[in-house]
């Protein structure tokens, strides 16, 4: 039996545009088994996806080198005698433990000084790879060998069960329609719908009989607290009150859902959910959301994407003219002619 360690990305939406790769591989490889070696922060959405088996725990943030405690870890993991290892993260650190374990293959693209450290070293050409989930998918195949394609979309499991036991949790029910409104965005303020459209959303979707719940972490708490606010209270302000286990329940009972482009709009389209993606210093052609229920809303001006953590030009126009009317626009379905079918 095939042993594979994957070395996931410290991102949320990385880990699940991650999802294409390990299908190809159970594909190639039907009784292999596959482990992700990944911070506890993305955990959960890898033990979300069926093709892995377990997954490890990285005790390494970012920027820690901590050499002696790698090639303890390596040690460690020597033990399972894992055949491959396909590293996703670029870094030179990421290849540290892979090579310190001897696992005897070791996959990943040229990066930052990993040579020796990795044996089957690929080159990307990233304009006939121009998205992130093709480039993850095309380790899976031989070296040489172009990606098979379409991609599969990413798809997370949430069961009725789990949703249940979140919802009792939180003292919430499902007694009207939910839309969720995910205003964060790890990156940086220029990735960030302004708090003011999301709280006037919010507003003109409890006007139509909807309920809205905030979701993000810890770190969206203040901007949750201030849609709430400003919107007199028309949303029930989650942020940072779930984990991300939970945060993935939640979303799995919404209707449809608003978001910047963050991880949990991976999230939210791996779940198949109705949503909007709303983009501004980033670009939908690298990681756009995997779902043919997205809708993508991005101004395409002159200055962006800038890729940027904040306006460089200092007025964020890619997100402020982007009005809360032109979101719930795309949230409501479209006007049939009478006795047509929707």
């Amino acid at each position: 039996m095939t042993k594979i360690l994957i070395i996931a990305p410290a991102w949320v939406g990385d880990a699940v545009m991650a999802q294409p790769l390990f299908m190809w591989l159970k594909q190639r490889f039907p009784d292999a088994t596959i482990d992700a070696y990944a911070p506890p922060w993305v955990a959960s959405v890898l033990r979300r996806m069926p093709e892995i088996n377990a997954v490890i725990d990285n005790p390494f943030g970012h920027g820690q080198l901590r050499l002696f405690d790698r090639i303890s870890a390596a040690r460690k993991l020597r033990t399972h005698h894992y055949d491959q290892v396909i590293v996703l993260p670029n870094s030179l650190k990421s290849a540290l433990i892979p090579f310190f374990a001897r696992i005897p293959l070791r996959t990943g693209f040229v990066g930052e000084f990993r040579y020796g450290l990795l044996n089957d070293m690929r080159s990307l050409d990233e304009a006939a790879y121009p998205l992130m989930v093709e480039r993850f998918a095309l380790l899976a195949e031989p070296r040489g060998q172009t990606l098979a394609r379409p991609v599969p979309n990413p798809h997370l499991s949430s069961n009725e069960t789990q949703q249940a036991a979140t919802l009792t949790k939180l003292g919430l029910t499902l007694a009207q329609p939910v839309i969720a409104l995910c205003p964060g965005a790890e990156y940086g303020p220029a990735k960030r719908w302004p708090a003011a459209h999301f709280a006037s959303l919010a507003q003109a979707l409890q006007q139509r009989g909807y309920q809205t719940w905030l979701i993000g972490s810890n770190k969206d708490q203040a901007i949750g607290a201030s849609i709430e606010q400003i919107s007199n209270h028309a949303c029930c302000n989650l942020c940072g009150q779930t984990s991300l286990d939970e945060a993935v329940d939640l979303l799995g009972c919404a209707t449809a859902v608003v978001t910047n482009d963050s991880g949990l709009m991976h999230v939210a389209a791996a779940l198949d959910k109705p949503l909007v993606a709303i983009y501004g210093s980033s670009s939908p052609g690298f990681t756009p959301p995997l779902s043919d229920k997205a809708r993508i809303v991005s101004l395409n001006l002159t200055c962006s994407p800038c890729f940027k953590r904040e306006c460089p030009l200092g007025h964020l126009n890619c997100l402020l003219n982007i009005s809360p009317n032109q979101v719930l626009a795309l949230l409501e379905p479209k006007k049939t002619a009478k006795g047509a079918t929707p």
